[in-house]
């Protein structure tokens, strides 16, 4: 029997994640997630093309918001559906849509979106006892039997440590003899805390996978640890020379993940211990991180940040007043949004020659953090619409630390795991196509599919 798989990213690019399988009659979402930087309804999947499917579950990879930010909206829309996740993410998504309601309402006022927001606080409440956690590695069944669908038996899902961030999870979907594996957002090297993606042993008939570093070629001998010593050794001169050190992060996972190796350095005594400042949500992650690290993969169980770190929350309002000399940010947001304290640092830290701003993951072009990466120093260059222009004379270095898998152990997946089809998302036109041409090479009579926004396929 076929299973029909539709892609509701509403752009040809990463996007708002969300994927509809059907099997035997049954019906699916594989995330439910929001576009980065698209306002008000634009950034949604195109739910509105699958308004007469019967949904009866949505499946969450993980908590970031191209991933479950429209989690509500999709439950809205499909009144019978569950949402199902892994543990670690059941104890985290009600603060990331909280969160995201804050913002919302934030770019109401401040832009005057319309739209926004997409959903309110009582709504999330009201929708939370729909929220199921589950161990990882167990199949549940999820569908719901109808007269219609009686005669086969529920499909199945399970989740499989996917080594991206806390709770992440690949996603095997399976009815009687068809299975589909979902990647999700996948990392195949270990973190600080977050060992890499366990997935031995799986196998399925249609792979899903990202694709988003097809674009990033790994450089000869390029070691994550010697990355990782490069950043400690950054930060340590930096304060050294008595500036400010300032590493934009995003709240869930590479706050958690800059902080560990700044804790394990300090232990070391490759930096001297001093208080670190992050924003309040990036504390409210930490926290949530130090109490549920025993029900996920963790490198280290016996790393409490909150215990190991003079953590300090950074208040907005004495972001423009401090003395900035000597302090170390581990501050959201990643992409230095207006209105964020990490922008607001930006426009003081970038006209001192003192001061350092280090990037540790991905920042869009079309975002200030991307303008801020790809200015020359000493040249003024736009940077918000609300900043105007800034010169930078501070010292300013990317470290790729990614929490994504490289571009090789995708391709090295797709193939130990040789399904008979494979679609790729998730990822830029040139990075689907990179690893679709190194997969044909490799795996010639492989059936290889890039469905396109709200194209449906039977596979």
């Amino acid at each position: 029997m076929p299973v029909r798989i539709t892609n509701l990213n509403p752009a040809d690019t990463i996007g708002a994640s969300s994927w509809l399988v059907e099997t035997g009659g049954h019906h699916i979402l594989l995330d439910a997630g929001t576009s980065p930087g698209v306002e008000g309804r634009e950034g949604l999947p195109l739910y509105s093309q699958i308004a007469d499917v019967d949904v009866e579950a949505v499946a969450i990879s993980h908590c970031h918001q191209d991933h479950c930010g429209s989690l509500p909206v999709a439950l809205r829309h499909f009144p019978r559906a569950r949402a199902l996740m892994t543990e670690p993410s059941y104890f985290l998504i009600e603060r990331v849509l909280h969160n995201s309601v804050n913002v919302m309402k934030r770019q109401r006022a401040e832009k005057g979106i319309a739209d926004y927001p997409l959903y309110h606080h009582g709504e999330v409440d009201e929708l939370s006892y729909l929220f199921q956690g589950f161990k990882y590695g167990k199949a549940e069944p999820w569908g719901v039997i109808s007269p219609e669908t009686a005669s086969s038996s529920s499909p199945t899902v399970s989740f499989h440590h996917a080594g991206h961030v806390l709770g992440s999870a690949g996603l095997r979907v399976a009815h009687e003899k068809e299975s589909l594996f979902y990647t999700g957002d996948v990392c195949f090297h270990d973190q600080s805390l977050s060992p890499k993606a366990d997935f031995a042993g799986l196998s399925a008939d249609i792979l899903l996978m990202e694709t988003t570093r097809g674009t990033t070629e790994t450089p000869a001998g390029f070691s994550r640890e010697a990355e990782l010593q490069r950043l400690i050794s950054s930060i340590r001169d930096g304060l050294a020379g008595g500036g400010g050190v300032l590493v934009p992060v995003f709240a869930l996972g590479r706050t958690q993940e800059i902080l560990a190796a700044i804790a394990l350095a300090m232990q070391a005594g490759e930096l001297k211990r001093q208080p670190v400042y992050i924003g309040g949500l990036g504390r409210v992650f930490t926290e949530i991180y130090d109490l549920i690290s025993s029900k996920a993969p963790c490198r280290r169980p016996d790393l409490n940040l909150h215990e190991a770190l003079d953590l300090e929350v950074l208040e907005a309002r004495k972001v423009n007043q401090m003395n900035l000399s000597g302090k170390l940010f581990v501050i959201t947001a990643g992409m230095m949004s207006e209105h964020t304290m990490s922008h607001e640092l930006t426009v003081r830290m970038a006209p001192q020659k003192t001061h350092s701003i280090f990037f540790v993951g991905y920042a869009a072009p079309d975002t200030p953090a991307g303008a801020f990466r790809a200015a020359p120093q000493g040249a003024p260059f736009p940077f918000s619409p609300s900043a105007g222009q800034l010169v930078r004379h501070c010292h300013m270095d990317c470290f790729d630390l990614s929490a994504h898998a490289n571009r090789e152990q995708l391709v090295d997946f797709a193939v130990g795991m040789a399904p008979r089809t494979v679609l790729l998302g998730h990822g830029e036109p040139e990075a689907r196509d990179w690893i679709e041409a190194e997969l044909r090479e490799r795996m010639p009579r492989l059936n290889i599919l890039q469905p396109a926004p709200g194209e449906s396929l039977k596979v």
